[in-house]
């Protein structure tokens, strides 16, 4: 349902859980649910007969334990132990692989992810300091390898006159990060749960500016993937020139690598990407280092820039543009204050304290390479980037520089890992709040949002392919998406402290206001002065991604109240309580009768040789489901309804729900703490089918059919993967009943 804004197991702001896919029932919901329950106790058998009618046990014990079962994505379903069976016995509840490829194909892939994990595992895949710092910082410290590289390209551009201007502008970027960095530790104070600019500008400005900070966000990810893996590529082609023709293949492989790496898991992901981020920052203090030493000894007497004629004026808008490029290497500044949930507890104070970190690494590492730009008179060339060149004149060709190069490619490949990290969660925040399809709200085998990861490397590959892998291409990109983040959220949380006017609140909102002015700044600077070098494409990005989620909210609105329960349109059975209560109780003596001749295979050829027992499946109380349950009671045949919970809380949730309806079926559900849905209930069904061999079930599945064929993939395919699933059981046959919006 849309209302569902705000997962209860969450918490405010924070990302879906994972039973985030089963939304819960609203008072009106609940009282329309009472009312229908009450028109079933008059026309329906009573709970006790319909019972009594079941020719099965629907109790099969426990599900089975971690050692005992596999889980598969995408309808891939691995054997597992039916319930009630015995240990050794196994049971292929979809086509098992076929051949040599096939066996080898589900080795690599449980190689390179390894085993799924319970969705009890979540608090333990969250991320200590030493963890998320370079993580979730990498992109944000990585950028100084570009960043006063892109700055010093514009400046170089009006000869010596622009390159005087190094330190204003430099001072002028140090000066926002102090203050954008500020402003993101309030953002953190006042949401604890998780506050990205999605959250922040939704919650204070309002839906459209929350959707464009989210576009903003989600284009910035997109490109810090290509754009990170064009800088490292172009630092490993800056070393070894023989590797420049194949820049795209090498950011291609680069691309896969970071996709299983987090298919694994986001503590799995950070074990394999800290090193080179710590590498990295041990590089660069070496190099300011060893850089100011070798100044020292000259009485720190800059040396002349190579001699260049200008090609421009000088004049305020190069000046702006030099900003506006320079104020790259701030791009995953916000990664962490999106990431809180990720931390261990306490998650907001662990938050505040490894992103002051990551601020301070940020502004050290960008003033002491600006400031060895200065001294050195190092300038942009085709051929090399400017971090090789510093390292060739701070250290020659010895492995010092070979280290420098290696910790320079090796975070810029990385450091597209805090996209990895965040661009699914703002889409799994976008999908619960029905701007998304709620696919992406879906944890993976690994807990992480597996389709998010997916989707995310798809487009980077795109963009890194579209524009061969040119870091100067990708670069007037970048800038605007990510300020237009920073602008909206500051600006958010500018309201917020505003309404607030808690402790401190003048000081708290005076941080944000000069973060979002000089945000705002580098937004209109970039789109102005970099709209035909490319810009044009990020703003058009958002513009589109502004269209289609409003029209996704569109239609899951429409869904939502087509779907809403309402007694006088509900579906009940015609006949009379009294009618199926005698109904039944024939049906429970005929159908023992029956049970003493045993019927070998599927060989029934008259009406009263068949056994049957209609099992409902149902995810949620809604009108489908509704719909299904009265067409299976109207039948006067047995009905088991069968829920499928991912956690705990949410089968006692349901449980409850189903109470209060009246409990007018018998009701089974199996908890799957893997957030496995088709293995479970296939398994269940072999499970019944078991104890009566003779006995035919008739699976029935409520499925939404949208009215268009782009919609579709806007709902759960839930039940045509069941449908294919439970099709090779014997004696099985599955209805599905359509709920046309």
């Amino acid at each position: 349902m849309v209302d569902s804004r705000g997962d209860r197991h969450a918490g405010p702001g924070g990302p879906p859980g994972p039973d985030a896919l089963l939304p819960g029932l609203g008072e009106e919901q609940l009282g329309s649910l009472d009312k229908i329950g009450r028109a079933w106790g008059r026309v329906s058998a009573p709970p006790e007969v319909w019972r009594n009618a079941l020719p099965v046990d629907p109790n099969l014990g426990e599900f089975p334990s971690p050692t005992e079962i596999r889980t598969a994505r995408s309808g891939r379903v691995l054997p597992i132990p039916p319930l009630g069976g015995s240990p050794g016995e196994r049971l292929d509840v979809a086509e098992p692989p076929r051949g040599r490829a096939g066996r080898a194909r589900r080795w690599a892939r449980r190689a390179a992810l390894g085993e799924a994990l319970r969705s009890s595992a979540l608090v333990t895949e969250r991320m200590r300091k030493l963890t998320a710092l370079p993580v979730l910082s990498a992109d944000a410290l990585s950028s100084v390898a570009y960043g006063p590289e892109a700055m010093v390209a514009v400046l170089v551009l009006a000869g010596s006159a622009g390159l005087a201007y190094t330190f204003p502008v430099a001072g002028a970027i140090l000066f926002l990060m102090l203050a954008v960095g500020l402003s993101y530790r309030q953002t953190i104070r006042a949401y604890p749960h998780g506050g990205g600019s999605y959250i922040v500008a939704s919650d204070n400005l309002g839906q459209v500016p929350g959707l464009l900070a989210a576009a903003g966000l989600m284009t910035d990810y997109i490109l810090t993937v290509a754009v990170s893996i064009a800088s490292g590529v172009a630092a490993i082609t800056s070393a070894l020139p023989s590797l420049a023709p194949d820049t795209v293949l090498i950011g291609v492989a680069v691309i896969v690598v970071l996709l299983v790496g987090n298919l694994r898991g986001i503590r799995q992901a950070g074990a394999l990407f800290a090193a080179p981020t710590y590498a990295f920052i041990a590089a660069m203090l070496l190099l300011v280092a060893f850089g100011l030493a070798d100044a020292a000894g000259r009485g720190f007497e800059p040396r002349p820039a190579p001699p260049s004629s200008a090609t421009e004026s000088l004049g305020l808008l190069l000046i702006m543009r030099a900003f506006s490029s320079g104020a790259t290497a701030m791009t995953g500044i916000e990664a962490i204050s999106n990431a809180v949930p990720a931390f261990r507890p306490v998650e907001w104070r662990n938050a505040r304290t490894t992103l002051t970190w990551m601020v301070g690494l940020l502004m050290a590492m960008f003033a002491g390479i600006i400031l060895l730009i200065h001294l050195t008179g190092v300038v942009t060339s085709a051929h090399e980037t400017v971090l090789s060149q510093l390292a060739h004149l701070t250290f020659g060709s010895g492995w010092l520089y070979v280290f420098v190069q290696a910790a320079s490619a090796g975070v810029l490949l990385l450091a597209a890992n805090t996209a990895y990290n965040d661009f699914p969660r703002v889409l799994s925040l976008l999908a619960r709040d029905a701007y998304a399809p709620r696919v992406f709200m879906r944890l993976g085998d690994r807990l992480a949002y597996s389709n998010g990861i997916l989707l995310l490397s798809l487009a980077a590959t795109l963009v890194f392919v579209a524009f061969g892998g040119q870091t100067a291409a990708l670069i007037p990109l970048y800038a605007v998406g990510v300020f237009l983040a920073f602008t909206l959220s500051q600006a958010g949380m500018v309201v917020h402290w505003w309404r607030l006017r808690d402790r401190h609140w003048r000081k708290s909102l005076v941080f944000n206001a000069v973060g979002a002015l000089l945000s705002a700044v580098v937004f209109l600077t970039a789109g102005v002065s970099k709209f035909f070098s490319g810009a044009w494409v990020a703003i058009i990005a958002v513009g589109l991604f502004l269209l289609v989620t409003l029209r996704i909210r569109r239609h899951y609105e429409m869904a939502s109240s087509a779907l809403h329960l309402l007694p006088h349109t509900a579906d009940l059975p015609t006949h009379t309580a009294e009618e199926a209560s005698l109904a039944q109780q024939q049906r429970i003596l005929a159908g023992e009768k029956r049970r003493t001749v045993a019927v070998g295979g599927e060989t029934e050829e008259l009406p009263q040789e068949i056994d049957l027992l209609s099992v409902v499946a149902v995810a949620t109380l809604d009108l489908a489901s509704m719909r299904a349950l009265a067409y299976a009671a109207s039948s006067l045949q047995p009905v088991l309804a069968v829920h499928i919970s991912v956690t705990e809380e949410e089968a006692q949730r349901f449980r409850g729900y189903w109470t209060r309806w009246g409990d007018h079926l018998p009701l089974e559900i199996v908890v799957s703490p893997y957030r496995a849905t088709v293995v479970p209930l296939v398994h269940y069904v072999e499970a019944l089918h078991r104890q009566h061999p003779e006995l035919t079930l008739t699976v029935i599945l409520p499925e939404v059919v949208a009215r268009h064929r782009r919609h579709q993939f806007l709902h759960s395919r839930t039940a045509s993967r069941l449908r294919r699933a439970l099709r090779p059981l014997p004696k099985v046959v599955v209805t599905t009943v359509p709920f046309h919006l």
